[in-house]
């Protein structure tokens, strides 16, 4: 979601004409499950400030990968859904109509909308990746290789898999990108030993088997799906104690060096 912010509006004179800049706030979110989905969109508006001027919304990337089933109760039949985008999809919409903020609903790209076919008969999502010209606020489909991850990739998986034992995030969206300062700080997170044993067994799967066990979608994960699993539980053999990831409980911060890449700091 985003929206021109005019608290932030700078006047320049150039050749004695007066010229507006609009900075354009925005803030992009993943969410997986509809449970975080009414936190997740407060703490996003809170990030955004508090005055009323209404958020442009896109939605995209779910796709149908629901079925539908007719269940029989009572001498009467009822439609059920199941999969995982149509009820998150659905907790949104309802979240955002019963806001007290204003929205302008731009963009619809999920479920029937952002669903085709492969040669089996398998959905998958037309668009699964986008990025936002943050000067304009223009919304484009992307697609993203093994090197634009940004820092500590491998450590920001692990993170998400994990914060969900942490009281510290339940109910709250993973924060990392701090605009403002352009720092990736990677707030700390801890993982038993016995994740290092786990780890290991399923690092012996097959890559049909690591798909089967370890995607919701299975026929619609990118090619790079196998290999990203296999970093991380390679990550968590070697790295059994999470103290030697996050030493003292510290964050892991990372800032932009001269040459575009990043240092950790």
């Amino acid at each position: 979601m985003h929206r021109c912010s005019n608290s932030q509006q700078q006047d320049w004179n150039v050749s004695e004409k007066e010229v507006s800049i609009y900075l354009i706030l925005t803030s992009v979110s993943h969410m997986d499950f509809p449970k975080i989905v009414e936190g997740g969109l407060k703490q996003m508006l809170e990030l955004l400030g508090d005055d009323n001027a209404p958020f442009d919304v896109h939605l995209i990337g779910g796709f149908s990968d629901a079925s539908t089933k007719v269940v029989r109760s009572s001498g009467k039949k009822h439609i059920k859904q199941e999969g995982y985008s149509y009820p998150l999809c659905c907790k949104i919409v309802e979240v955002l109509h019963k806001s007290q903020q204003q929205f302008h609903l731009r963009s619809f790209c999920v479920l029937e909308n952002n669903t085709t076919t492969d040669s089996l008969g398998n959905a998958l999502p037309v668009i699964g990746g986008f990025v936002v010209q943050t000067s304009s606020g223009v919304v484009m489909p992307a697609s993203f290789d093994m090197n634009s991850r940004c820092p500590d990739e491998v450590v920001r998986r692990i993170r998400v898999s994990v914060c969900s034992y942490d009281p510290t995030w339940q109910g709250r969206l993973l924060e990392t990108y701090d605009t403002q300062c352009d720092v990736f700080r990677i707030a700390p997170a801890c993982w038993m030993p016995d994740w290092a044993d786990i780890a290991s067994s399923l690092n012996q799967l097959s890559d049909s088997e690591v798909l089967m066990q370890c995607s919701t979608s299975p026929a619609a994960e990118p090619p790079h799906f196998v290999e990203n699993e296999r970093r991380i539980w390679k990550y968590l053999i070697n790295n059994p104690d999470w103290e030697e990831t996050f030493p003292k409980h510290k964050s892991r911060v990372f800032h932009r060096a001269s040459d575009g890449s990043w240092s950790r700091y």
